[in-house]
């Protein structure tokens, strides 16, 4: 014997559509998620653009580092020939060079200290800061050093 339950048209109609507290929770999750999402984009968007003048103040930082190890230092000749001094390489600001759009340019400043090791062998280090600012967070520095002796 088999008994088959009776079902009206009103007790179907509340089996089958979703409560209030559903769409609630759903709007909640939904709304964390794209939360979230927006939130990551725009920090990978910041540190790109970070990244980028980064990379512009190591370039403007490596120029003068090269600029340094091409000056003529010859201890052979008479008198000796030394260009590689602190009075030849200054203070420099210079414009990084990021992808600007409108009037917005970020000047940056190298500092290159150039200090006697030895002098015998002669020896020089040479040091090249690169200070520049970004967008409200600070200053940052880009810092290269290297040694030279003198050419021969």
């Amino acid at each position: 014997m088999k008994f088959r339950k009776q079902t009206t048209p009103a007790s179907r109609r509340r089996r089958t559509g979703i409560t209030i507290v559903e769409v609630v929770f759903s709007l909640a999750i939904m709304g964390i998620s794209f939360g979230a999402i927006v939130t990551g984009y725009v920090m990978s968007a910041k540190r790109a653009e970070w990244s980028a003048y980064s990379l512009a103040a190591n370039s403007l930082a490596m120029q003068r580092l090269e600029q340094c190890r091409a000056a003529k230092w010859d201890v052979l000749t008479t008198p000796i020939t030394d260009e590689l001094t602190m009075a030849t390489f200054g203070e420099q600001v210079s414009e990084l060079d990021v992808p600007v759009s409108g009037g917005n340019i970020t000047y940056a400043t190298n500092f290159t200290t150039i200090t006697s090791i030895s002098t015998d062998p002669p020896l020089k280090m040479i040091r090249v800061d690169c200070v520049w600012p970004f967008k409200g967070q600070g200053i940052f520095t880009n810092t290269m050093i290297t040694y030279r002796a003198p050419d021969q």
